[in-house]
């Protein structure tokens, strides 16, 4: 044994204080661990507390993910560990053989098992795997289709998640390739195929049971336990933790802080200076990312032969979690990073005005899913759930550097929570995802009116009481729309007939979703071709409050590069059709002479188009 061991040998036995204190303890590497070695980790198992547990080396699994990718077999001793099993919040947890330490418990045999069997990733692969880089490439993102709706945004954030599933959770990559000889050796490969990464307990505090279940199934596939709000009694800058964080701390990963919180917690195994690496398996294995890392509470550890948990809390942000990576998640301590606020008012005639704030990570993939959840669980929190509802939606979504995105909508019906929600995130979701450039999202303010009735509408008639309108005069245009209670409503909108216009035209009366959609098919789906263009399209969004009317002719036009240019003359068409090399060309069949807008207090729906005949006398 060397001096520097022996030293450190002699600190942990007479001292009984751990070298792993020290960002500069020793670390064993693979090649030196050997069947019946024991070691010693640290964790909490209740408080803030860290205590000891013993991990009976069995064997080493080499290849486990991919080359040179290794997992020390152990089995764990001491604190509740006999009665509970491997314990899901135990990730990261730092084992140490000689005071060497030797990495992170981080794998555990699958559901319904209590054996304490549990696979430790070696330090040395987890601090390789997460070196810190200051770039941050487009990572995993919600991809949308429009128009958007409530199931189609759950599908995208769904479909979102599965994408970027966590390696060890398809069991075909999960196969061990070889074992170190030694007691047990020879079923080591089988006892492999059976480990899976130990699951993070999901904080969701603050969030209603209906809406924790239906983010919390999705998530739970991946390796996360939901675990409900956190226990009263501390809260964030009132807990009492022992000194600066240290290996075996419990430690958080914040998604959604302020009036609601949800988050993620594990187990520091290494602090060296001011960079903290735990868990020693993917949180989602984003690769660079940029999440708060917080101080953890352990309230307890609770027993279940499905999977046992600590029930934990999230505390005050002490750094920003910088890489999430197949061995480890990575940061560094300081100050946290950018997260987007988001400050939501609820106006009812059955209450005063309640004001709600938050922040979510500015992240690609759960920036917008946090998001949709908090919004979405604030309302079913305060209005009901069941039966028919209306809320209107108004609001802002400032961009660094562009123009703000302005909210102003309507919706109503059974659904029309989940609608809502949808239709304030869609913005975020979108501009998030973009290929031009990186969006600094400065914050969301919200401001929902609720009504428990429905305000409905439907597009019955349209005409006009001057059978031959002439060019250049305007005409009156009746519509007729029923409401949801029977109630019949006729409103007068003026019909401006340029002057140029002649011949038969057509008159479409419809209601935002429907044009949208026949928009959509005509310009065979033009994109937006910057930030710029995204917001103007965001902005010009079609509102269910509204009906909109078309006076459209026959002539040509075209979607040039995501602009709109209707009744361009057929020498011009000529031109942008020959020159491809000027960027994407849509041709339309038809022209838009004019529009107009209908504003009514109801969410309307229906199409009607009324042919019409110019006279030019």
């Amino acid at each position: 044994m060397t001096i520097r061991r022996f030293t450190l040998a002699c600190l942990v036995g007479v001292l009984g204080i751990p070298a792993l204190l020290s960002g500069a303890a020793d670390q064993m590497p693979v090649a030196d661990i050997r069947p019946g070695m024991v070691g010693t980790g640290r964790t909490v198992f209740d408080g803030t507390h860290v205590e000891e547990f013993k991990a009976h080396i069995i064997g080493v699994l080499e290849n486990v993910i991919g080359p040179h990718r290794n997992l020390i077999i152990a089995r764990l001793e001491g604190g509740p560990l006999a009665n509970t099993g491997v314990i899901a919040g135990m990730s990261g947890s730092p084992v140490y053989i000689d005071g060497r330490l030797v990495g992170a418990v981080s794998y555990a045999l699958g559901s319904f098992s209590k054996e304490p069997i549990a696979g430790i990733t070696p330090i040395a692969e987890m601090t390789d795997s997460t070196t810190m880089t200051e770039a941050r490439p487009a990572g995993a993102r919600v991809r949308l289709e429009f128009p958007l709706s409530p199931e189609t945004l759950t599908a995208a954030f769904r479909k979102a998640l599965n994408w970027n599933r966590p390696f060890a959770d398809r069991p075909g990559d999960a196969r061990f390739a070889s074992a170190v000889s030694g007691p047990g050796g020879d079923q080591l490969g089988t006892l492999g195929t059976l480990m899976r990464p130990i699951a993070t307990p999901l904080i969701m505090s603050g969030f209603e049971p209906d809406v924790a279940e239906l983010f919390g199934g999705a998530l739970r596939d991946q390796g996360f336990i939901p675990t409900g709000g956190s226990a009263a009694g501390f809260r964030a800058g009132e807990m009492p933790f022992d000194g600066p964080l240290k290996p075996g701390d419990a430690v958080g990963v914040m998604l959604v802080g302020g009036d609601l919180q949800l988050g993620g917690t594990g187990t520091v195994t290494h602090v060296d200076g001011d960079r903290v690496y735990a868990f020693g398996h993917p949180m989602y294995n984003l690769g660079p990312t940029a999440y708060p890392m917080t101080r953890a509470y352990v309230y307890t550890v609770l027993p279940s032969l499905f999977s046992s948990m600590k029930l934990s809390s999230t505390g005050d942000v002490i750094g920003t979690f910088t890489q999430d990576r197949a061995t480890a998640i990575a940061g560094r301590l300081g100050p946290g990073p950018r997260t987007i606020p988001i400050t939501l008012s609820l106006e009812s005639s059955r209450a005063a005005k309640r004001t709600f704030h938050f922040t979510v990570v500015n992240d690609q993939l759960f920036g917008p899913l946090m998001t949709y959840a908090s919004i979405l669980n604030t309302l079913g929190s305060y209005e009901r759930q069941y039966g028919s509802a209306t809320f209107s939606v108004k609001g802002t979504a400032s961009v660094k550097k562009h123009d703000p995105i302005v909210l102003d909508n309507l919706f109503s019906g059974d659904q029309a929570t989940m609608a809502a929600a949808a239709y304030a995130v869609a913005p975020i979701t979108y501009l998030l995802s973009n290929d031009y450039e990186k969006v600094d999202l400065e914050g969301v303010e919200l401001t929902i009116g609720t009504a428990e009735v429905p305000r409905t509408a439907t597009l019955e008639r349209v005409w006009l009481d001057d059978p031959r309108p002439r060019a250049g005069r305007s005409a009156p245009l009746k519509v007729l729309y029923r409401t949801y209670r029977g109630e019949e409503i006729v409103r007068t909108l003026s019909i401006d007939i340029p002057a140029n216009a002649s011949g038969s035209l057509s008159l479409l009366v419809s209601d935002g979703a429907r044009l949208g959609q026949a928009e959509q098919r005509e310009a065979r789906g033009p994109q937006p071709r910057s930030v710029d263009q995204m917001i103007k399209s965001l902005n010009k969004g079609r509102r269910n409050n509204t009906l909109y009317v078309k006076l459209l002719g026959t002539e040509a036009g075209a979607v040039v590069n995501g602009e709109l240019l209707s009744s361009l003359p057929p020498s011009v068409l000529g031109v942008l059709e020959g020159d491809r090399n000027g960027g994407s060309f849509n041709p339309l069949h038809s022209a838009t002479l004019g529009e107009w807008e209908l504003p009514t207090d109801y969410a309307v729906s229906g199409s009607r188009t009324l042919a019409i005949t110019i006279s030019s006398n």
